[in-house]
């Protein structure tokens, strides 16, 4: 009998699968689960001379919706607090940022994978 992943087991294999794929596109992972408060940014990354901040999206079935639905406006108002901070912690002034979005759904073999730069 096949077990279901925890929804941690699930988010932290789709961040591996997110932090391959932006290498892939070109990105440099500058640091993985910023935490501040109750938020977390999953992925900062560096685009160039662009400070990427990352959320990834992980869903085994669509039984909730796509993945990239579940990044509500709520989400993203504290996905930007969040990204505040770390621009204050690390004093980081005068630099371009951009919110992207790795959705994930595990499906078969290979993980099907829609990255949305500069999302919101």
């Amino acid at each position: 009998m096949l077990h279901k992943p925890t929804t941690k087991q699930t988010g932290n294999r789709g961040e591996q699968v997110a932090m391959q794929h932006l290498k892939q596109q070109g990105l440099e992972i500058v640091e993985m689960n910023y935490r501040f408060g109750h938020g977390e940014i999953d992925v900062v990354a560096r685009d160039g001379d662009v400070l990427v901040f990352c959320e990834v999206k992980t869903r085994y079935t669509d039984e909730f919706g796509a993945p990239e639905y579940a990044i509500t406006p709520r989400k993203q108002q504290q996905l930007r607090r969040v990204a505040q901070a770390y621009l204050f912690d690390h004093e980081i002034r005068e630099v371009d940022c951009r919110f992207d979005v790795v959705a994930i759904r595990m499906t078969g073999n290979r993980p099907e994978i829609n990255y949305i730069k500069n999302a919101f």
